[in-house]
């Protein structure tokens, strides 16, 4: 699994923890983190939790990450901003049973995290066991097991629901303003780590024209 790590401008500081906590526990599973930043809160591109969003939504719908890890002060307005956009299920997760819950009965595809609230001592530990319940035992695999089947019908539903709901992204983005999206990929390594696992030619092309 390709994972990408977004961090905001409010938590930017954050990032090396962050990072190190989930690679120490998803790199021995096999799987590949992309960090996209913010990388220190003086970063030339500072990004607001709605720009988390966007980029987040970009990542995801174009298959250059498989999975988000954001956040923000208490996760609330990444976890909004995520949803807000296709092709995006971002749950809210601040402690292992929330993790692995979301992933079990909710199937998303991107978590938000309180990257302030509550995080103290042993804030890194909380990260690594998050971290170990989100991706060591599967996804959508319903939760208790005897829910398994209505667990699994909900999300096929939901599905269902948002595919009606939700417009494409690359109609959504040009509605917005230029200079938001364009920040959101304003990162200082976003264009090496995102056109070299991009799988949507049509994405690709939106972004290198952004970009311009």
């Amino acid at each position: 699994m390709h994972i990408a790590l977004i961090n905001e401008n409010s938590q930017a500081a954050k990032n090396g923890p962050i990072l190190n906590a989930l690679l120490k526990v998803v790199k021995p599973m096999g799987h590949t983190v992309d960090n996209y930043g913010m990388y220190d809160a003086a970063d030339a591109a500072q990004l607001t939790y709605v720009q988390c969003g966007i980029l987040a939504a970009i990542l995801l719908n174009s298959g250059a990450a498989d999975y988000v890890i954001t956040g923000c002060g208490t996760g609330e307005g990444a976890m909004l901003a995520l949803n807000s956009f296709p092709g995006v299920i971002c749950g809210h997760v601040e402690d292992p049973v929330d993790a692995y819950t979301f992933a079990h009965v909710n199937d998303g595809n991107a978590v938000a995290m309180p990257f302030a609230k509550g995080f103290g001592w042993g804030g890194e530990l909380n990260l690594e066991y998050c971290f170990e319940k989100l991706f060591g035992f599967g996804h959508g695999q319903g939760y208790p097991p005897e829910r398994r089947e209505p667990e699994m019908r909900n999300k096929a539903i939901l599905d269902e629901v948002r595919a009606k709901t939700l417009r494409p992204l690359l109609e959504v983005l040009p509605q917005l303003d230029p200079a938001l999206v364009k920040g959101a990929v304003a990162g200082e390594h976003f264009a090496e780590l995102f056109f070299a696992n991009c799988k949507d030619t049509n994405i690709a092309n939106y972004v290198k024209k952004l970009l311009q």
